[in-house]
């Protein structure tokens, strides 16, 4: 294996343990107001890749209208270094859609976003089988490393992307943000 490689995996697995510490810290995360859902940590339900073990969310629809399922995880060095997740393709390339399901499609064109200080995009896809359900992408960058978030939320996940949001500029994902990038 090259240094390079090395590197890299080194990189990835304490940027992991990192991640996790955080996560240990606090199982359940309340948004600052009272009436906003709330979110548990869950098991990583996906098979490890390349990209290791994420994270994993749920919101009970008594929070969130209906459940909500949301898998967060870091790609190091997988973005764009010049222009970050700015545009379809490149949410396409480093999206999860994959995890729930083969086959992806659009089921339009993606939105801008911002996650605390980084930028990226959002979008809604169909995927085949196993599943066959509709996924909510949102891909956001630091320079060359990306975050994927991935959330699967009946048949129009799309509708929480607010939730979502106000969820992932929240201050749990910004520390872990933080450790899983090396800020």
């Amino acid at each position: 294996m090259s240094k390079r490689n090395l590197t890299v995996a080194a990189v990835v697995l304490v940027a992991g343990i990192g991640g996790s510490a955080v996560f240990l810290a606090a199982n359940t995360h309340r948004m600052a107001s009272g009436d906003r859902p709330v979110w548990t940590e869950a098991a990583w339900p996906f098979p490890i890749d390349q990209w290791g073990d994420g994270w994993a969310f749920q919101c009970k629809a008594a929070d969130c209208g209906i459940d909500v399922n949301l898998y967060l995880r870091p790609k190091i060095g997988f973005c764009n270094c010049q222009t970050g997740v700015a545009d379809d393709e490149e949410l396409d390339r480093v999206s999860d859609a994959d995890l729930v399901g083969s086959e992806s499609s659009a089921l339009g064109p993606g939105r801008p976003i911002t996650v605390h200080w980084m930028k990226g995009r959002s979008r809604g896809y169909a995927v085949g089988a196993p599943s066959g359900k509709s996924v909510l992408s949102l891909a956001f960058n630091n320079r060359c490393d990306v975050i994927v978030a991935t959330v699967v939320a009946g048949d129009k996940p799309v509708a929480q992307e607010q939730a979502v949001l106000e969820f992932l500029n929240g201050d749990l994902v910004l520390r872990w943000a933080e450790a899983v990038l090396g800020l």
